[in-house]
């Protein structure tokens, strides 16, 4: 064999096996889980019942959260806007990834037109003679444009910086859709299915932005800097797998004591904290899972800043 030709082959990057169907899947599994947190709390008796009792004991357990959640709120659309607006601009002008930005520009687009499309044109609340708001708010627009702004910075970010972008972005998107909650402005259903909504989208244009070819999508793995260390990604897991068990327990005891005979009255608010847990799990949990599947599907050699 030529000597000349067995160096320059070794001395190409190594590729990892960046498997399509792999982020076609998880799509498809939000996109389940969305229709699921759809049918389940809004379509359904219980469902909306549980949720109803969140959204009413919200104004008990949490009557001191008002004010301060309420101006962030308001500086909430403007203040996502500029995170994504500058994080983008930057790579764009100083790195270069011109197709990246376009692709997480279009993701941002597609997330916030499809809450509005299905809060608004596609799911509807039917009467199931539980007292409640008579128009749907599932998807939270609030959450979806925290999110997905979120999202923005997480798809153009190098692998490296991704793990704690993925933790970060989690932290705000949680914190974005809990403030509506505790406001009063959302059920914790409507924001679950925000953070879905935006799942859906971040997966397909990171699948796009991961076969773009380019040389910043590759890296030395996990570890190899403080913004790649696995840790990030651990904590999304943890935090996120412990809210969903202890949002499905809280509302498994509630069932089995049985509810309140109307929503807001129960004397414990669990509804309250079983719907805060699990805006907390799903955000950390999908969080977690970005992170994690971006690193593994990401080309492997020496990374470039």
């Amino acid at each position: 064999m030529n000597p000349q030709f067995s160096v320059t082959r070794t001395s190409r990057p190594t590729r990892a096996a960046r498997n399509p169907l792999l982020f076609v899947l998880a799509a498809l599994a939000c996109s389940v889980a969305l229709g699921w947190t759809y049918w389940g709390f809004v379509r359904t008796t219980s469902g909306q019942f549980a949720d109803e009792s969140a959204w009413a004991e919200a104004g008990v357990a949490a009557p001191d959260s008002k004010l301060p959640f309420l101006q962030f709120l308001d500086h909430l659309p403007l203040l996502s806007l500029v995170i994504a607006a500058v994080t983008v601009a930057f790579v764009t002008l100083a790195r270069r990834r011109w197709l990246a930005a376009a692709i997480a520009i279009g993701s941002v687009a597609g997330a916030n037109l499809t809450t509005q499309v299905l809060k608004n044109l596609v799911f509807d609340r039917p009467d199931r003679g539980v007292p409640t708001l008579d128009f749907n708010s599932l998807p939270s627009g609030h959450t979806t444009l925290a999110a997905s702004a979120a999202a923005a910075v997480f798809l153009v970010a190098s692998p490296r910086w991704r793990p704690f972008a993925a933790a970060a972005g989690g932290a705000y998107s949680v914190v974005a859709g809990a403030a509506t909650y505790l406001n009063l402005w959302h059920r914790p259903a409507d924001v679950v299915a925000a953070l879905l909504v935006v799942g859906i989208w971040t997966l397909l244009g990171g699948l796009l932005i991961l076969r773009t070819g380019n040389s910043w999508n590759g890296w030395s793995g996990f570890g190899a800097h403080w913004a790649s260390s696995r840790w990030w990604l651990v904590l999304c897991w943890l935090t996120g797998i412990a809210g969903v068990a202890l949002a499905a327990a809280l509302y498994a005891y509630v069932q089995a004591i049985g509810p309140a005979p109307e929503p807001g009255s129960a004397r414990i608010p669990l509804f309250f904290w079983s719907g805060l847990s699990l805006i907390v799990g799903v955000g950390f949990t999908l969080s977690g899972a970005a992170g994690w599947l971006f690193g593994v599907q990401a080309r492997r050699h020496p990374e470039r800043p």
